[in-house]
C-alpha cells in the first residue's frame, strides 16, 4: 500500500521523539475539541424529568417542556436549583458545566472573577468561563488553520505546477501576476471585505486563502521545473501519455516533498494569523470564542493576570507542538537526516 520510501520516512519521523509525541498530543487534543459541546457546556448531557429522558446538548427544549411558561430555551442552571425539579428528576452536566457564551454576572463581585473551584481558570471581563472559551477557541483555531492549509496547498500545487510544467511565456505572465497580487496590503483587504460582507469564519478563510498559496507555489514551480526534465518524464511523453496524466501521476507524486514539509509551518501561520486578526479586532465577530480576543482582554485587564497567562500558555503550547512536528517532518524528508538523528 505504501512505498518503501514512505515507510522509511515515517520511521525516521518516529525517531524524532519530540515530533512524534507532539503529533500524538496535538491530534488527540484536536479530536477531543471536536466534541467540545460534550466537554464544556451549560446544557446537560442527560436529563431525566417526570420519568422521561431528554438530551439537551443535542436537542432544543423550551421552558414549557419542564413546566415553564415560555417557549424560549430552558435555563437548565435555574431548573437544577428549583425545588420541584429536585424532587423527582436529575440531570448530568459535562465535566466543565459552563458555556463559552454564558455570562455569570450573578456571581459575587465584579468580573473578571479570579480562578476558583467553580471557574478553574477564572472568568473574563464579561464573566464568561475562560477554560470553556479556551477549549472552543482551540477548536476554532485548529479548524481554521487546517482548512487554510489545505486550500493553500491545493492552489499552490496547481498554480505552481502549471508554471513549472509549462514554463515560457505562461510562467512569466503568472509570475508577474503573483508578484502584483502579493504586493496588495493584506490587512486593508481584510478590512475592506469585512466591512462589505461582514466578518465570519468563511469570509476570513476565503480572504486569507487568497494569499496563503503564494509561498508554496514558488516551491512547486521549482520542483516541476526540475522534475519535468527527468528521464522517466521524457519516457512517459515518448510513450504518448497525455500532459494531464504526466502532471498528476508522474511529476506531482515526486514533487510533494515541499508541500508536506511546509504544511506544519502553514498550520502555525494560520493559527497566528487568526489570533492576530482577532487581537486587532478584525477577526471573528464577538462573542465567538477567540484566543486573540482573550489576549486583547488580558492586555486591557492587567490586574486580572489569569486571562493573559492562560491564553498565552495555550497558544504557546499549541505552536510549540506544531513546531516540533514541522521539525520532525523536515528531518524525515531530508535524505541526509538519517546521519543526524540520534
Amino acid at each position: 500500500m505504501f512505498s518503501e520510501l514512505t515507510i522509511d520516512r515515517f520511521h525516521r519521523f518516529k525517531k524524532v521523539r519530540r515530533a512524534y509525541f507532539s503529533l500524538l498530543i496535538l491530534s488527540v487534543a484536536f479530536i477531543i475539541s471536536l466534541f467540545s459541546e460534550f466537554i464544556a457546556n451549560d446544557k446537560p448531557l442527560y436529563l431525566r424529568y417526570n420519568g422521561e429522558s431528554y438530551f439537551p446538548v443535542l436537542s432544543f427544549y423550551s421552558e414549557q417542556t419542564f413546566g415553564g411558561r415560555y417557549r424560549t430555551e430552558a435555563d437548565y442552571l435555574k431548573l437544577k436549583e428549583s425545588t420541584d425539579f429536585q424532587k423527582n428528576s436529575f440531570m448530568i452536566f459535562p465535566i466543565i458545566p459552563h458555556s463559552p457564551l454564558h455570562s455569570y454576572l450573578d456571581e459575587e463581585g465584579n468580573p473578571p472573577h479570579s480562578p476558583s473551584t467553580v471557574h478553574w481558570l477564572g472568568t473574563d471581563s464579561m464573566a464568561r468561563d475562560i477554560l470553556a472559551r479556551l477549549i472552543y477557541g482551540f477548536r476554532t483555531c485548529m479548524l481554521f488553520a487546517l482548512c487554510l492549509m489545505l486550500i493553500g496547498a491545493f492552489f499552490g500545487i496547481i498554480i505552481g505546477g502549471i508554471q513549472g510544467y509549462l514554463g515560457g511565456v505562461v510562467d512569466i505572465i503568472i509570475q508577474r501576476l503573483i508578484e502584483i497580487w502579493s504586493a496588495l496590503p493584506f490587512l486593508y483587504v481584510v478590512i475592506l471585505i469585512g466591512s462589505i460582507y461582514g466578518r465570519s469564519f468563511a469570509s476570513l478563510l476565503i480572504i486569507m486563502a487568497m494569499f496563503q498559496w503564494i509561498g508554496l507555489s514558488y516551491y512547486m514551480r521549482g520542483e516541476f521545473f526540475k522534475l519535468k526534465n527527468m528521464a522517466y518524464v521524457r519516457a512517459a511523453k515518448g510513450l504518448g501519455i497525455g500532459p494531464v496524466s504526466i502532471f498528476f501521476r508522474q511529476i506531482l507524486p515526486n514533487g510533494l516533498t515541499p508541500v508536506i514539509t511546509i504544511m506544519p509551518f502553514s498550520l502555525i501561520g494560520g493559527i497566528s494569523s487568526l489570533t492576530a486578526l482577532d487581537f486587532l479586532g478584525f477577526g471573528l465577530p464577538p462573542p465567538a470564542p477567540s484566543w486573540g480576543e482573550m489576549l486583547s482582554q488580558g492586555l486591557n485587564y492587567l490586574y486580572a493576570p489569569w486571562i493573559a497567562i492562560s491564553t498565552v500558555a495555550a497558544l504557546f503550547i499549541t505552536l510549540l507542538l506544531a513546531t516540533f512536528i514541522g521539525e520532525g517532518v523536515r528531518e524525515a524528508f531530508d535524505p541526509k537526516s538519517e546521519y543526524r538523528i540520534e
